[in-house]
């Protein structure tokens, strides 16, 4: 996997350095007026999945307002900001997950390969499939390592005898790097893996389903540094087959995993950039106060 080591450590040293002045308040009237817009390359070529004037609310208190974002083929975009900021909001409305939630309201048009999502013919079950998410914490069901991965496709009718079925398994064991490690227990309990081992697993039963995007809800925020570390190569690996988008609080592995980069702030989507520009030149003014640690 090649990092951006040296973006990551521009931005630590950015990061380190002592601010010159703190903003009283990030959450302030103020602040939220004076964006204006996003900066910077949100939208691309021949994109994946697009969103436009997309707003969220719950229980009529607006969460997101009018983002516009496009994710591209083979792409890693990772989404940053303070925390309630939205970035978590939006993800889950790339593949209508708030739809579970009952107070939950979303407006504008999101498509995938052209196609409205959110469209009355479009089953979101189906739309899950081919847009699947990771979440925070693993989350492998009660079952065994091969009936974890075989689940999804199972249900889905992707595998027309058991021998198909057990080349998906195994397939998509090997693509989440997890096969070698589990290949002479697969009717162990999944539960009864490391967390490390577990966010792989899930990641497997992801991509048995044949998805064409992956969303990652902060996929390494429960796993130790090396569980991490492991997971970020994975999403490199990934990024050849599929597009990603990641929620990540980390800076450091947003440089490191990404190639482009989206800071959101108060429900606003303030700046999408090459990951590169975003850490060492960005737009607005926001941006460099957020990556530089002048925030509170």
């Amino acid at each position: 996997m090649t990092r951006n080591l040296d973006i990551t450590t521009a931005t630590m040293t950015n990061t380190l350095q002592p601010p010159p002045e703190k903003i009283v308040s990030l959450n302030s009237q103020e602040t939220f007026d004076s964006i204006d817009g996003t900066v910077g390359i949100p939208l691309v070529d021949d994109p994946k999945m697009t969103s436009r004037g997309v707003n969220v609310f719950y229980d009529g208190k607006q969460a997101i307002f009018d983002v516009d974002l496009d994710i591209g083929n083979n792409e890693v975009i990772a989404m940053i900001g303070p925390s309630g900021c939205g970035k978590s909001t939006f993800l889950r409305c790339l593949n209508r997950m708030n739809d579970t939630i009952p107070a939950a309201q979303v407006t504008g048009n999101i498509t995938v390969d052209g196609r409205d999502i959110n469209s009355p013919d479009f089953d979101p079950v189906l739309l899950r499939a081919r847009v699947g998410m990771v979440f925070q914490k693993p989350n492998p069901f009660a079952k065994s390592i091969y009936e974890n991965v075989a689940y999804g496709p199972r249900i889905h009718g992707l595998a027309a005898n058991s021998a198909e079925l057990d080349d998906i398994v195994i397939s998509s064991l090997q693509k989440a790097g997890l096969y070698d490690e589990v290949k002479d227990r697969l009717d162990a309990p999944g539960t009864g893996l490391s967390g490390g081992q577990q966010q792989r697993l899930c990641i497997a039963r992801t991509i048995a389903v044949n998805p064409e995007v992956i969303l990652m809800d902060e996929p390494c925020s429960a796993l130790d540094p090396i569980a991490s570390a492991r997971i970020e190569e994975l999403i490199d690996e990934l990024r050849e087959n599929f597009a990603i988008v990641i929620v990540t609080h980390s800076m450091q592995q947003a440089a490191r995993v990404s190639q482009r980069t989206a800071y959101f702030h108060l429900g606003k989507l303030v700046e999408v950039n090459d990951t590169s520009s975003l850490f060492t030149t960005p737009e607005h003014k926001l941006t460099e106060n957020y990556i530089t640690g002048r925030f509170g």
